[in-house]
């Protein structure tokens, strides 16, 4: 049978999607810090980080995505009876939001190689928290395949969000005492 080959390749790229995902906000990061730094520093760091994040965006995030997103549609066609199941429509309503999340990092990409800088830093570190919160209500939905327990998950990860956000915030004082950190 070819399904667990499928849903192998889909958990393949699901896992190179999310690493880009997570990875891409960090080189904003930087690339936003870079901004602050005196010339011809801040010039050399920027090309450096737009050519960094224009590899990783095109030639493994984008790909990941694409891929991932065949494989799970492969797999929905082979299994049917899951777009029946309440779990699977709040899964794929977090798919759509990981959609979407996806989506703005590419705009904030594409206005970073214009050398826009739109954001903080401060932001881009909360952003940053938006791809594993996804993840988290994703990988639940799956495990668990209960959508009654949704409510639960969604409080979850709201209190997940919370502690990091207090995370960034004595992660943000410890950096303030001691800037090489």
């Amino acid at each position: 049978m070819i399904y667990p080959y499928i849903k192998s390749l889909h958990l393949i790229f699901v896992v190179t999607w999310f690493a880009g995902l997570f990875y891409i906000p960090r080189l904003f990061i930087y690339h936003i810090e870079a901004w602050q730094k005196p010339s011809p520093e801040r010039e050399i760091l920027t090309d450096q980080l737009k050519l960094m994040t224009k590899r990783l965006w095109y030639i493994i995030t984008w790909p990941s995505a694409i891929l991932c997103t065949l494989f799970a549609v492969w797999m929905l066609i082979l299994m049917p009876s899951w777009l029946q199941q309440p779990w699977m429509h709040v899964k794929l309503g977090f798919v759509l939001l990981l959609f979407v999340y996806h989506l703005k990092c590419h705009q904030i990409f594409k206005q970073l190689q214009r050398d826009e800088v739109k954001y903080t830093s401060k932001f881009m570190r909360i952003w940053n928290e938006g791809a594993t919160l996804i993840l988290f209500a994703i990988v639940f939905l799956v495990i668990l395949k209960s959508a009654f327990n949704w409510i639960y998950g969604v409080i979850g990860i709201v209190v997940l969000g919370i502690l990091l956000m207090l995370g960034i915030r004595l992660y943000k004082r410890i950096r303030d005492k001691n800037p090489n950190a």
